[in-house]
């Protein structure tokens, strides 16, 4: 008698959740993914995905998509307080990803090849999302905020780094929140500068302001970022309150500074967040387990967030095909994916910070850094984006 299909609900629908539901269905699981807003999220700020993560997307036959989509930045120009040019390097020297290999394309543009790939063969519920969670020996309960009630085998959160699957089931965000001293808002505002495939980036110790034109007439991202000692609790719910302080922050800001702020004050998009990391002890507990930046989110000062959902996702559902208990597919992820969480979480103790400096010194070590880099600017790979390699996928039964 052939077993029923696992049925696995998974928190979330941007890039671990497809990701997940493409590799489970794959496996012969019957795979619901549940996800708040009413529809994909289109655009967004440009991701990289690097080292492993490209054989992720390679396996489920989307590489040719993100190579079509990739953005090929030019150059990557450094300023000082008053604008003038500190250096002006290849992207890849700069993030240690390796040309022609790694690619780098829009959120939107990534969501939406996971999406293709799994949205005729996954169960999707848009605008709405998961209120309990009651497991027992035979399942996990679900109600959902719309009322529906459903069992399922497994419930996997794949809601980002303020999950709220991983609040429910093992607790408040701050047990395992690592605040890594900065603030970011992040939005687009018109390319009046005539910058094309390129970032440009102003720097005063404690502050960062950039402007990255991915295309050649398209909008630009802004992105404003600065040191804070304490996260700014107050202001993480209240848009105003985030607009008045970043407001404040750059007050006296020279070159096209200003303008950000100005046009920050209009934008419709402003997304504003801490730089952190979360780290927990267990990724899983029960039936329901954590995929992505729910589990361990490295902050964007890696610029790994993406590729570890990826590799996550795959792995996570390589366990779960390859042990039918559920208890040895958790502790198998874990076990194989945790060494490669943190040698990528480790980056920004290892030097991916110092694109932001907090002191005149500091500052000033970086840009001889990146002077140095013009004149050798061959890339070196980071190993930590290749830093695991994936098995081969657990036979479809």
């Amino acid at each position: 008698m052939t077993p029923a299909k696992r049925t696995v609900l998974i928190s979330g629908a941007s890039i671990s959740g497809p990701a997940l539901a493409y590799w489970l269905h794959r496996s012969g699981c019957a795979v619901t993914v549940v996800e708040k807003a009413g529809a994909l999220r289109a655009g967004g700020y440009p991701i990289d995905v690097r080292g492993t993560a490209i054989e992720v997307v390679r396996r489920m036959g989307i590489l040719p998509q993100l190579q079509d989509a990739h953005i090929d930045s030019r150059r990557c120009t450094f300023l000082t307080a008053d604008g003038s040019e500190v250096a002006s390097l290849s992207p890849d020297a700069v993030a240690g990803g390796v040309e022609g290999q790694d690619v780098e394309v829009r959120r939107g543009d990534l969501a939406a090849s996971l999406y293709g790939k799994v949205r005729d063969d996954v169960e999707f519920l848009f605008n709405d999302s998961i209120d309990t969670l009651d497991q027992s020996a035979q399942g996990v309960d679900v109600t959902f905020h719309s009322g529906q009630r459903r069992t399922f085998d497994l419930v996997v959160g794949a809601d980002g780094m303020h999950s709220h699957t991983r609040e429910s089931v093992f607790g408040p965000e701050t047990q395992f929140h690592r605040y890594l001293g900065y603030c970011f808002a992040i939005f687009t505002m018109p390319n009046t500068f005539g910058l094309s495939r390129e970032l440009m980036m102003w720097n005063t110790p404690g502050r960062a302001a950039a402007l990255y034109a991915v295309g050649d007439n398209d909008e630009l991202h802004a992105f404003l970022n600065f040191h804070q000692p304490e996260p700014p609790l107050d202001a993480l719910r209240n848009p105003d309150a985030q607009r008045d302080l970043v407001a404040t922050v750059f007050a006296d800001a020279g070159w096209e500074v200003p303008g950000m702020v100005n046009a920050m004050r209009d934008a419709d998009d402003l997304f504003f967040d801490t730089a952190g990391q979360i780290r927990m002890p267990h990724w899983s507990s029960g039936r329901v387990a954590l995929v992505g930046d729910a589990a361990y989110a490295p902050s964007f000062l890696t610029g790994q967030g993406s590729s570890l959902a990826l590799v996550g996702a795959y792995m996570l559902a390589n366990a779960l095909a390859t042990h039918r208990d559920h208890t040895a597919a958790f502790a198998a992820y874990e076990r194989d994916v945790r060494e490669f969480v943190a040698m990528n979480q480790a980056l920004v103790d290892n030097g991916a910070a110092t694109l932001f400096p907090t002191t005149v010194r500091a500052l000033e070590q970086r840009n001889t850094m990146l002077r140095g880099l013009v004149t050798m600017p061959s890339a070196t790979p980071r190993p930590a984006h290749s830093a695991l390699t994936l098995p081969e996928f657990a036979p479809t039964p």
